[in-house]
């Protein structure tokens, strides 16, 4: 499994997500960047065997879009949380 980029700081992450509500895709993709140690992180409870992994990891991912996609900043939840939910929804279904 590769390493990914550490997250970003909860004032970070703020700021990215109000620059990309704003329109600003490079925010978007930062978000996403930032936030794939927690789609690895999440996978490993349902495989084992590498080439699992990577499809998991695809597919996790897919899930991760989607949060960062549709997250409301006004409800005053983490992202992370959010986004847990979408990428165990993502590989469940």
């Amino acid at each position: 499994m590769k390493t990914f980029p550490k997250p970003l700081s909860a004032s970070e992450e703020r700021e990215c997500l109000e620059r990309f509500r704003q329109g600003d895709q490079k925010a978007r993709e930062l978000l996403i960047e930032r936030n794939m140690r927690l789609v690895a992180h999440i996978i490993k409870k349902y495989s084992f065997a590498e080439q699992e992994m990577e499809d998991l990891l695809s597919i996790g991912t897919i899930g991760l879009i989607k949060a960062v996609n549709t997250f409301d900043i006004e409800r005053g939840n983490k992202l992370s949380s959010y986004a847990a939910k979408c990428i165990d929804k993502a590989i469940l279904s």
